[in-house]
């Protein structure tokens, strides 16, 4: 994929679960390059099954960190194969996984700082890491460590409204909580903790890179209000971590200029500039160029809403970053886990299995279903914690089963006005410029994005996501190079490919659908507080 004309660009990196992928794009903000490394595939001697180590106790999962530095180096002798012309990259950006955590080993640095262009970077930062299978955002071992967090701050709220989340297994404090308490030789050993994403920005720099604030944000450790650590939370955890995490700075920030070690071996002109890496979700919002008011929905095995706030409200549920394009501002994320196999499960046994019916039901069937809403969960939801179907007719009584013509609007209708009043939960509101992105599997269904359109009152886009978080840490590279904080990021990507109009809301959607919400909310809380036991 060599460009024979010089095309001057940006890069941006993806350290993703399962590869590490680049692409190029240049500054008309067309991506004309791309190219990965798959860990499973490309290297084996690793043993990962989907880039991972699940441990015997099925909660402990890492990934080796020589795994992600190895895959680097591949990738980058693939490009320079390829005749990759490093000299025409003004900068570069890129995005980790959330949540995963590298520990640097006493003397890590000096390495970093003295690499040598005649050696591959494993090869040279073998004896870099105090831990060398760190833990990833699938691990769930560290309930303990969770309790003992959020009692030390006055309880689950209050660690929401401090750090934008209750407290997860998965997220970087407890982690170095449960490091500390169960392996304390090797945190004393470790003189820097990165995410995986600052930890590929220092790769790049050769020397530590600073944790930005959206990813930051994914720990359980930054305020997300005033963008410092918060103290309580760090003493919660372990000693000294203050130091070992290294002062935290706004997203788009421009970190440093390339290490000489990837001049002199790939020939980066010294100017190329490295811009603060991101968590994947973050740099997600950015690839798809979410402005104020805007929601994402991902809709795939899971459903995934990113949203623009202005004004978070933290709750038990969701989670709150700072914006990874605007540090005045923040994105929420929530996460439904009955998705694209339950909406298969109802086409099956409503709809013949066929989309075609399916699209054919709900076309047939009136704005509101006529007062008959439903729950629809085939395994435990995250929000709210429901699990099971429940029916209920107009008199809001419950019922054992619907017309497939009326399940098939219930389950779609459901599934939308649930994320909508979750999102308002956070503190999303509607705005006359709102818009809708989909993506993921269901995007494809025009008529599953009408009801999509009409329950949240606003048009629906759809955008091709293939490669977000990639694109995104590539226009954030443009953005660094811009000035960041100074210049508005919608400026900057303002030649971008558009997203295209799927659907637009039709006349009364919202008098149905404001009618209908709250009694939607107020049955779903009647469920709760059941006990998944039968309602009358």
């Amino acid at each position: 994929m060599a460009e024979h004309a010089p095309r001057r660009c940006c890069l941006g990196w993806d350290f993703s679960t399962q590869q590490v992928k680049v692409v190029a794009v240049d500054a008309e903000l067309n991506v004309f390059y791309e190219e990965s490394v798959h860990f499973d595939r490309d290297l084996p001697e690793f043993g990962t099954q989907g880039g991972v180590h699940v441990h015997k106790d099925g909660l402990t999962v890492t990934s080796p960190v020589l795994m992600w530095v190895q895959a680097l180096d591949i990738i980058l002798e693939k490009m320079k194969a390829s005749g990759f012309d490093f000299s025409q990259v003004l900068a570069l950006s890129g995005a980790g996984q959330q949540h995963g955590s590298i520990y640097w080993k006493t003397g890590a640095q000096q390495a970093l700082t003295s690499l040598s262009p005649d050696l591959p970077l494993h090869q040279q930062l073998q004896d870099c890491f105090s831990i060398s299978d760190c833990p990833v955002w699938m691990d769930s071992s560290t309930t303990a460590q969770c309790r003992q967090l959020e009692a030390a701050v006055g309880g689950a709220q209050a660690l929401s409204c401090l750090t934008g989340s209750r407290a997860y297994e998965r997220f970087t404090g407890n982690q170095i909580a449960k490091i500390y308490q169960q392996n304390p030789e090797a945190y004393s050993h470790t003189e820097r903790i990165s995410l995986v994403s600052s930890f590929a920005a220092s790769l790049f720099l050769g020397s530590y890179s600073p944790i930005d604030y959206s990813d930051g944000s994914g720990m359980n450790l930054l305020q997300i209000q005033d963008k410092v650590w918060s103290q309580t939370c760090l003493g919660a955890c372990a000693p000294h971590l203050e130091e070992k995490l290294g002062p935290p700075v706004p997203s788009c920030s421009v970190v440093g200029a390339i290490s000489s070690y990837y001049i002199q071996r790939y020939g980066f002109p010294p100017g190329c500039k490295v811009v603060a890496f991101t968590g994947d979700n973050p740099a997600s919002l950015a690839g798809m160029r979410l402005e104020e008011g805007d929601i994402a929905v991902s809709l795939g095995t899971s459903d995934t809403l990113f949203l623009w706030l202005q004004e978070p409200m933290p709750a038990l549920e969701g989670h709150i970053f700072c914006n990874p394009v605007d540090s005045q501002h923040y994105m929420a994320l929530l996460c439904f886990k009955n998705g694209s196999l339950m909406r298969e499960k109802i086409r099956d046994k409503s709809a013949s299995r066929s989309w075609s019916k399916f699209s054919k039901a709900l076309q047939s069937t009136e704005m509101g279903n006529g007062g008959n809403l439903g729950f629809y969960f085939d395994v435990m939801e995250i929000t709210p914690e429901i699990i099971g179907c429940h029916r209920f007719n107009t008199e809001n009584h419950k019922v054992a089963a619907f017309p497939g013509d009326v399940e098939v609007r219930a389950l779609i209708e459901g599934q939308f006005m649930a994320k909508r009043i979750h999102a308002e939960g956070l503190g999303y509101r509607i705005m006359s410029k709102t818009k809708i992105l989909a993506t993921g599997g269901a995007s494809h269904n025009r008529d599953i994005l009408q009801v999509l359109a009409d329950v949240f009152g606003a048009p629906v886009y759809v955008i091709d996501t293939a490669n977000s978080a990639c694109v995104g840490s590539a226009y954030r590279a443009f953005h660094g190079l811009a000035g960041g904080r100074d210049v508005p990021f919608s400026e900057v990507v303002k030649l971008a490919p558009n997203p295209r109009l799927a659907a637009t809301p039709s006349l009364g959607a919202s008098q149905v659908y404001e009618a209908l919400l709250p009694q939607y909310a107020k049955l779903e809380q009647r469920i709760l507080s059941q006990t998944w036991g039968p309602l009358e």
